[in-house]
């Protein structure tokens, strides 16, 4: 091997790492903590504070962060928004999806979103907030990453129980364990989640929230996306769960038959 072979091996490594880096510190934004300093960042990635201060210059010169000049801090800039256009557009889900979105809020009075799947996270694409004062929004962009998250619950029913059972144990849900009973038990609810159509988290992520979810299914009868209802918890009793959850099964199933997937309105909601 010569020189600039090895010189290229050099730079093809450094490219790698840095643009793998760069992916850490956009993922460390989230909707709840929008603007971060380079500290933070730096806490969170673990990464040395003046990696990040040059990763952070390059994204800026590339217009994926953008630097408030008063208080130093940065946030997500809006040439992410040009990256992911062209996914959003072709996203049909979501533009089928809309009006029913719309439907359930003024339905509910209560927040809709569309979720997709990562992988290993459901992530919001589209949402219709509600209009009361108080309310609970999810925003285009918001992850939830927590195995109790009604739209986690939802993807997770349609897996293989070894690969629910691998996220969970391996961390990329939280809270991880390697418990074989709470794991067992998490798995019988995913069981009753795929039985009834519906998943509810009341509270269980956070105290004032519930959230309420279904799958929506193709024409394949894959689950390619989920319907989210948010609302705060002391509007919610376990009675208007339950007309709730049959507001978003209804309504997953419609957004389902114009995807020419099949959805189940006569499932029962889940005992509160």
């Amino acid at each position: 091997m010569t020189d600039n072979d090895e010189i290229d091996r050099q730079e093809a490594r450094s490219a790698s790492s840095m643009l793998h880096n760069g992916f850490r510190v956009l993922h460390a934004f989230s909707v709840d903590e929008p603007a971060l300093g380079v500290t933070e960042i730096a806490r969170r990635v673990d990464l040395h504070k003046s990696t990040v201060s040059r990763l952070l210059g390059q994204l800026e010169q590339m217009d994926l962060v953008q630097r408030d000049p008063d208080s130093g801090r940065f946030r997500l800039g809006s040439g992410l928004i040009g990256l992911a256009g062209p996914l959003l557009a072709n996203l049909d889900v979501r533009r089928l999806a809309y009006p029913s979105l719309e439907r359930l809020t003024e339905r509910t009075g209560e927040t809709s979103a569309l979720v997709v799947w990562s992988g290993h996270e459901s992530i919001s694409v589209e949402q219709v907030p509600s209009p009361k004062q108080v309310k609970h929004t999810t925003p285009i962009g918001t992850r939830y990453t927590t195995a109790a998250s009604a739209s986690v619950q939802v993807f997770l029913a349609e897996l293989a129980e070894g690969r629910a059972r691998d996220l969970l144990e391996r961390g990329l849900l939280r809270p991880a364990t390697n418990d074989d009973a709470e794991v067992d038990a998490y798995l019988e609810r995913l069981a009753e989640v795929r039985r009834r159509g519906v998943a509810i988290n009341a509270g269980e992520s956070h105290v004032e929230e519930v959230g309420i979810s279904a799958p929506v299914r193709d024409h394949r009868g894959q689950v390619v996306a989920a319907l989210l209802l948010s609302a705060p918890s002391f509007r919610v009793s376990a009675q208007l769960r339950e007309e709730l959850a049959r507001a978003v099964r209804e309504t997953a199933a419609e957004i389902s038959a114009r995807l020419g997937g099949r959805g189940d309105t006569d499932v029962a909601p889940p005992r509160p």
